[in-house]
């Protein structure tokens, strides 16, 4: 028997699996050609839309920005059918520039009334700059009248600016009122307590009800001239002005019943409005910077008719009059 090896029976199997993974690789080549026109056709159709979109907006914008100048136009004819002639007519350039130097003197004003100096100076200072430069087309003569009031506010807010403002000032009056309040507070409570002791020891009537309804008046006037600082912190003049009247009608009934008091009564509130005086002048001595404070409550009244009758005002600038001028003029 014959032990040469035959030829494998699975030889041709093996050619027809090598052909059916060419043609199965040969499809998947086609199908991925195929997505890929597709891919390119429908970027190809989105690109086109999207180009017809924009276009389509370009020509709303084009047909809106047509329809406001034909609006504008149409108002500036109006404008120009009804505005009066101007006596001295001006150049656009030069209306346009004085113009705008009343839109910056407003926001000086704007900064002076938070008590702004240093940004209002250096905004003033920009203005005088700006009117020498050489495109400035104001006349020769409202120009040196316009950069002399500039040098002028300017002057005043630097002195102004190393004093005190009048909030502060006003803030300042109301603290000196509530110094007094509390001495004027402590006196009663001592004298209170006295008096509650000779009473006892005497079996008299009772007069703490009167006592504490005083001592509950300066309370409540001290709370409400907080109230008065804070609106003078805020900037506030109306409500400031309204606490401090309210403060005064509080205060008020500690000053009448002490004319209508007998003799004993009277020297007593005058004794103590004396002690409190005194206490105040002995801590002005020993303090020399300590600032001047009531010694009674009628000076208290005294002192916030004034502060009542003088708000605190921001300093008016010259070159908003100068430059207010000529448009009342026409």
């Amino acid at each position: 028997m014959s032990t040469e090896p035959k030829p494998s029976s699975e030889s041709p199997l093996v050619i027809q699996q090598r052909r059916q993974a060419n043609i199965l690789l040969l499809r998947l080549q086609w199908l991925f050609i195929v997505l890929l026109a597709l891919a390119l056709v429908w970027l190809y159709v989105s690109q086109q839309r999207f180009e017809s979109q924009i276009k389509e907006r370009l020509n709303n914008n084009e047909q809106v920005v047509t329809r406001l100048n034909e609006m504008d136009d149409r108002l500036f004819a109006i404008s120009q059918q009804t505005a009066p002639a101007p006596k001295a007519p001006l150049t656009s350039q030069a209306q346009n520039q004085l113009d705008l130097l009343r839109i910056q003197m407003q926001a000086a004003d704007s900064l002076l009334a938070d008590n702004n100096y240093s940004e209002a100076i250096d905004l003033l200072t920009g203005l005088q700059w700006q009117l020498s430069q050489a495109n400035n087309e104001i006349a020769p003569a409202l120009n040196i009248v316009i950069k002399q009031s500039l040098s002028d506010d300017i002057e005043r807010l630097q002195a102004r600016s190393a004093q005190p403002s009048p909030w502060q000032l006003q803030s300042l009056a109301i603290q000196d009122i509530q110094t007094f309040l509390h001495r004027y507070e402590k006196s009663v409570d001592s004298r209170s307590v006295t008096k509650s002791n000779e009473q006892s020891s005497h079996t008299l009537p009772s007069k703490n009800t009167s006592l504490s309804r005083r001592q509950l008046i300066i309370h409540e006037a001290l709370m409400t001239l907080n109230l008065a600082i804070q609106a003078s912190n805020m900037r506030e003049p109306d409500q400031l002005t309204r606490y401090l009247s309210q403060t005064r009608a509080q205060l008020q009934p500690l000053v009448v019943p002490t004319q209508a008091k007998d003799h004993s009564v009277s020297k007593g509130e005058s004794s103590t409005e004396q002690k409190t005086a005194n206490l105040s002048a002995a801590n002005a001595n020993s303090d020399k910077s300590a600032v001047k404070t009531p010694s009674n409550i009628s000076e208290v009244i005294t002192w916030l008719d004034e502060l009542i009758a003088s708000p605190p005002e921001s300093m008016p600038l010259l070159t908003t009059q100068v430059l207010n001028q000529p448009k009342n003029n026409q």
